[in-house]
């Protein structure tokens, strides 16, 4: 009997060593098994987000191509007009209309070369080919350079209205990206209100950083799409009949994120609004 319950308790464990080991097989098999599988859903969401991401890519082409062709016709059929009027006008006697329609065919171009210059600083952006320069320079040269360039496009009654204390501050930053953001603000400020209405531009020290703020009292932005607007390519639906392409401020976002700094907002529809920068003072500290 003892010898017959050695030989068993033997391929007991003959059995059961048998059993551990193709327990450990399945385990193997098994983990291999969900690699695999965790492998093919990997490369499957992969290939999701390549599709998402192309997907994307061509609506923003489409709609890229479709703001192109809308914002060029325009001033470009404005110039054409313009030249063909003013081979009619020589005499001289008649040198206010030429004067008309050379203000015309010199704010268009200007017009085309700020859009061809955006598009230009979208692709810097996403590429992210950004170089930006810093210097010092005193802040009353790029307020009086944007209020200079921004006076040429004021409505009837129009005016811009600065701070004295602009000659006090002198920055540390990269002046060309700070030139751009108060022009943007400026000059929608312009468009987006009605003739003999005033712009107002404020200028602050809060601790190491500056404040910028540019107020109008223009048609506002409604709140159902306040939460939209720094998103490329999108406008307001009360500003849809106005020229422009909706990239202007999620450029100006970018780059003074870039550079340390912020823009909000504050805007009520038919009462106006309010845009702040924050920026640092010194990019050495």
């Amino acid at each position: 009997i003892e010898g017959l319950n050695r030989e068993l308790e033997k391929r007991i464990r003959e059995r059961t060593a048998q059993l551990n080991d193709t327990i450990a097989e399945l385990k193997e098999l098994n983990k291999n098994y969900e690699l695999e599988i965790q492998k093919k859903l990997e490369a499957e969401n992969k290939m999701k987000e390549t599709l998402r991401k192309e997907i994307e890519l061509n609506e923003l082409k489409t709609k890229f191509l479709s703001l192109v062709s809308h914002e060029f016709k325009t001033p470009l059929s404005g110039i054409l007009t313009s030249v063909m009027l003013l081979e009619k006008y020589r005499l001289t006697e008649q040198q206010e209309k030429r004067d008309k329609h050379l203000k015309t065919i010199t704010n268009k171009v200007h017009y085309l070369n700020n859009i061809l210059n955006d598009f230009l600083s979208i692709e810097r952006i996403d590429s992210g080919k950004l170089n930006y320069k810093f210097t010092t320079f005193n802040l009353s040269k790029i307020i009086n350079e944007v209020v200079y360039n921004a006076n040429m496009l004021l409505k009837s009654g129009q005016r811009i209205h600065i701070p004295q204390s602009v000659d006090e501050y002198i920055l540390y930053q990269d002046e060309k990206i700070l030139e751009l953001a108060l022009s943007n603000l400026i000059h929608n400020a312009i468009k987006y209100s009605p003739e003999n209405t005033a712009i107002e531009i404020g200028v602050r020290q809060k601790g190491s950083h500056m404040i910028f703020t540019v107020k109008d009292k223009g048609i506002g932005i409604p709140e159902k799409d306040q939460k939209h607007i720094f998103n490329r390519y999108f406008r307001a639906e009360n500003a849809i009949n106005s020229q422009g392409t909706g990239i202007g401020l999620n450029i100006v976002k970018n780059h003074l994120e870039n550079l340390g700094g912020t823009i909000t907002f504050k805007s009520a529809e038919n009462v106006g609004s309010v845009f702040k920068i924050d920026l640092p003072l010194d990019m050495n500290k």
